[in-house]
């Protein structure tokens, strides 16, 4: 069984609200493929095998196809992080294009409100497959959590890594 598959079951045995898809097709938009090229392989197949993946205190979600789709019901955007950074970067053309040079490396896979807002994200850029962890109010100002997907789960499952 792979990490993927673990976590999933894991997180259904600790009370996560997550709903499988079992068609395992996954579609993303060609603005989100386009933009982000070296999406890692496990990932794909990570959010191909799950709609949706929330926190017991809903608090804390994985970012699944339907919200990089831009069609999920859920009140945050994808991108919502890069959104309020660009938001406070108004009037600034060059730190907006900074901003969104940033983004362009780093995809988002897991937000969370618990204690204020952080994310977690896939380093498309530096060290490729890499997750790292930002937070507010600099959210581009990050820290690497693990080397891979697989870690990450991993860490998860042994409650290393908090969500």
């Amino acid at each position: 069984m792979n990490e993927c598959n673990k976590f999933i079951n894991w997180a259904k045995n600790n009370g996560w609200k997550v709903k499988e898809n079992f068609e395992i097709k996954l579609e993303l938009n060609d603005e989100l493929i386009n933009r982000y090229v070296k999406i890692p392989i496990e990932y794909k197949e990570f959010i191909g095998n799950v709609k949706q993946c929330i926190s017991p205190n809903e608090k804390t979600w994985f970012i699944c196809e339907d919200e990089y789709n831009d069609v999920s019901d859920f009140a945050f955007k994808w991108n919502e992080f890069e959104i309020l950074s660009l938001e406070a970067a108004e009037g600034d053309e060059k730190w907006k294009a900074e901003i969104t040079e940033w983004w362009n490396g780093y995809l988002p896979i897991v937000m969370s409100v618990e204690n204020g807002y952080s994310f977690y994200a896939i380093d498309l850029k530096n060290n490729i497959g890499a997750i790292l962890k930002g937070c507010e109010p600099e959210f581009e100002e990050v820290e690497k959590v693990a080397q891979t997907l697989d870690e990450f789960l991993e860490l998860i499952m042994l409650e290393k890594i908090e969500l």
